[in-house]
């Protein structure tokens, strides 16, 4: 070093000969700040000033440095609203007071880094010493009545350890006065192969069968982030509107996700204009417009006059992994073209897990569908440090063990359900990889907030499955409620609202019943049983497991909470699960109405539940006919038929029976037989399942509860017209009347 050199001067060299590196080899570097607060927030600053950074991001806590030095920091909360930028600088603060590692925040964030750039992390230092204590975002974690400072930080620590033992993180230690910016020999990829207007072969090939959607042909576009998967769908767009196409609809989860679909869209069509939600082309053929409609609007849009239902619009949706399943479906019916694309190691979603669930749907309405997928990376070069770090440290490309490695074994060997020691899990690499990807399979929205939680949420149990050495299954329970009297008294008047304890509070404050506050539940979180493994019992045995673990624990309940859905409330009624709730909206991540079910684990708890049965009973009716008349018919169907046990079967009456035949003879129309029908669909399915197919049964549940016409699938075959439905519902009216006793 030039002893005439500032260290201003000497930080500036380093960082120049550090993005010459970056940016030979179009890769991206982490560089790792920890020691005394001042000190790593004067480092961080000049780096920040040391260099010409594009659109440089500070994520942190505002204070009175960051303020001094003129940054405008983004609270981590916002982290989400930068997808789609990027950036050649990103300073990550887990340091100051009230900072914390938000772990969904670095994984949004690394990926908006760009070829040549660098990601900052500023830590304590226990952090290189691999002793992390849980910091300030372990309060979203902190359920009553836990203090954040209490919990373990296994999840912290496992992160420590792998930052430590990487080669390229480059760490500047509080000991040292110039930062070492030197990474290891890399191999440089080649450059890139332009074709047209795409940067990859790959790219080009999806271009290529976006421009070229079939009918009932649908196409999920995979890849992991960086791939020009969005700019893909910009550029045929593009085409799509060149080659003569008037509109075409655009969708996501988050605007500002699909700006880079706008901007490539803007490069390849520089005549047209962006006005607010939609692009405008003046054509040869006459105008065109992409239209970016939310999800909801989307939705919304269908039942309106807006679309044309022989010959709608093509539809692109990105980042399909994030949009619930039955939205998916709903689009899948309507749009004859369109294309699924999604990030296959997304930090808030997988591709993995929403081809696995959403297969089924697409092999059975649309068999036909493609997949393509993209590997060559186009944001950054091939053998990126820092998507590998990233990778690894948050376990976006965790996968359970192979189908062939588990097979075998399940013939062979048996099942061993045991309760897991977290630490022991932490510690070992693959067994929590094993582990972790059979929830990011089982369910599309998994996010690196779930592998904190699972590692350090307190009261949280759980269970694996093995055969053999391989995970097979697992089941996550959280202990809930226990409440004292004067706090449960708050929460059942809507007072107070103790984070976590989602049963208990919702049960005491939404379903009415006080006790529910005070009592101890375990409920189910999560639970994923591997592809190979499935129809042999094990998700049955996870159940059983937990239960017994939490009945020895002295709680009184197992429940569960989930996006009702046919298969699942038949699983769960199978786990001798009853509802007891339904939500009067649709969760944003499921799409589905919040269903909560539960079973009494000690003798005690038996009548209080089979009362709170009986009020959801009671209530189940009138909700259906007013705020739940858009409720699935086929999950109307099922709640009905758990209220209408055996011994609680209406009777038929002589005034039922002549209501009825009058109908079936032709008289009045079904509004005026409705209670009396709506009597007889009740009784039936108890004392007589087989007078009806189950398509009928089904059929009947919305002209009957819900006040209004069956749709879709549940319409009855060739009811077209309205005096061929009332023929229909006539027929059917007959053989009930006849099955339940009448002449």
């Amino acid at each position: 070093m030039n002893p005439t050199s500032s260290p201003t001067d000497v930080l500036g060299d380093a960082l120049a000969r550090l993005r010459a590196t970056l940016a030979e080899r179009r890769h991206r570097a982490l560089l790792w700040l920890d020691g005394p607060l001042d000190r790593v927030l004067a480092r961080a600053l000049a780096i920040w000033q040391g260099a010409d950074w594009s659109a440089p991001l500070w994520l942190g806590p505002d204070s009175e440095a960051i303020r001094g030095a003129g940054l405008p920091p983004l609270p981590a909360r916002l982290a989400r609203s930068r997808l789609g930028g990027e950036h050649d600088l990103v300073i990550i603060d887990a340091l100051s007071p009230g900072a914390g590692f938000d772990p969904d925040a670095f994984g949004a964030l690394a990926g908006t880094v760009r070829a040549g750039g660098l990601l900052v992390l500023l830590t304590p230092e226990a952090w290189r010493d691999g002793v992390p204590a849980a910091d300030a975002d372990y309060a979203r974690l902190a359920a009553w009545p836990h203090p954040p400072e209490a919990l373990s930080a296994r999840n912290l620590t496992r992160i420590a350890r792998r930052l430590a033992a990487s080669p390229w993180v480059l760490h500047w230690p509080a000991a040292a006065s110039a930062p070492e910016l030197t990474l290891p020999d890399a191999v440089i990829p080649t450059p890139l192969s332009a074709a047209d207007d795409c940067l990859t072969h790959d790219q080009a090939a999806a271009v290529c069968r976006l421009t070229r959607l079939r009918r009932r042909r649908p196409l999920v576009l995979s890849a992991d982030r960086g791939r020009g998967k969005s700019s893909a769908l910009g550029i045929a767009a593009a085409r799509r509107l060149q080659a003569g196409e008037r509109e075409i609809w655009l969708t996501g989860p988050r605007a500002a996700a699909l700006e880079a679909v706008f901007a490539r869209l803007g490069e390849v069509l520089p005549e047209g204009r962006r006005e607010a939600h939609a692009f405008h082309a003046e054509l040869a053929h006459g105008p065109a417009t992409v239209r970016l409609l939310a999800p909801d609007a989307l939705s919304e849009a269908l039942e309106g006059p807006g679309i044309d239902p022989r010959s709608p619009p093509t539809l692109f949706v990105d980042e399909a992994a994030a949009i619930p399943a039955p939205l998916l479906g709903r689009w899948l019916a309507a749009f004859p073209r369109i294309a699924f694309a999604t990030t296959v190691h997304g930090y808030e979603g997988t591709g993995r897990g929403f081809e696995l669930r959403f297969r089924a749907r697409l092999d059975s309405e649309t068999p036909d569908w493609r997949a393509c997928r993209l590997e060559q990376p186009v944001r950054w070069g091939e053998g990126d440090p820092l998507e590998a770090l990233t990778r690894e440290l948050l376990l976006l490309d965790a996968e359970p063990a192979a189908d062939a490695t588990v097979a075998t074994p399940l013939d062979a060997q048996p099942l061993v359900c045991r309760e897991l020691d977290r630490q022991a899990l932490a510690d070992d690499e693959v067994g929590l990889g094993e582990l972790f990807g059979l929830l990011v399979q089982a369910h599309y929205r998994t996010t690196p907030g779930d592998l904190r939680q699972l590692l350090d949420g307190p009261e949280l149990t759980l269970i694996g499955a093995y055969v053999g050495a391989h995970c097979v299954g697992v089941c996550v329970g959280q202990r809930e409620g226990g409440f004292p009297p004067p706090l449960a008294e708050a929460i059942h008047h809507g007072q107070r609202r103790p984070r976590g304890h989602l049963l208990a509070q919702s049960l005491a404050a939404h379903g009415g019943f006080y006790a529910a506050a005070e009592a101890r539940w375990c409920r189910v979180l999560r639970i994923a049983v591997h592809p190979a493994a499935r129809r042999r019992g094990i998700g049955s045995a996870l159940i059983e497991r937990l239960a017994a673990r939490a009945r020895a624990a002295g709680d009184d309940y197992l429940g569960t909470s989930f996006g009702a859905e046919p298969g699942l409330v038949a699983f769960w009624r199978a786990q001798r699960l009853v509802a007891l709730r339904l939500g009067l909206s649709r969760e944003a991540s499921s799409g589905e109405h919040a269903l909560m079910m539960a079973r009494a684990l000690r003798p005690k708890a038996q009548d209080a539940l089979h009362e709170w049965r009986m009020s959801f009973a009671t209530l189940l009716p009138s909700l259906l006919g007013a705020e739940l008349d858009g409720l699935d018919a086929a999950v109307a169907m099922a709640l009905l038929d758990e209220a209408l046990p055996a011994t609680d079967a209406p009777p038929m009456d002589a005034e039922t029976l002549a209501r009825l035949a009058w109908f079936a003879a032709g008289g009045g129309e079904l509004a005026l037989v409705r209670p009396w029908l709506a009597r007889a669909w009740r009784a039936g399915r108890v004392s007589a399942p087989g007078a009806l197919a189950e398509a009928d049964w089904l059929a009947l549940v919305a002209p009957l509860f819900q006040g209004r016409e069956p749709a879709g699938a549940n319409r009855p075959r060739g009811a077209a017209g309205r005096k061929v439905r009332q023929a229909h519902w006539r027929g059917l009216a007959g053989r009930l009347r006849a099955a339940l006793g009448g002449e």
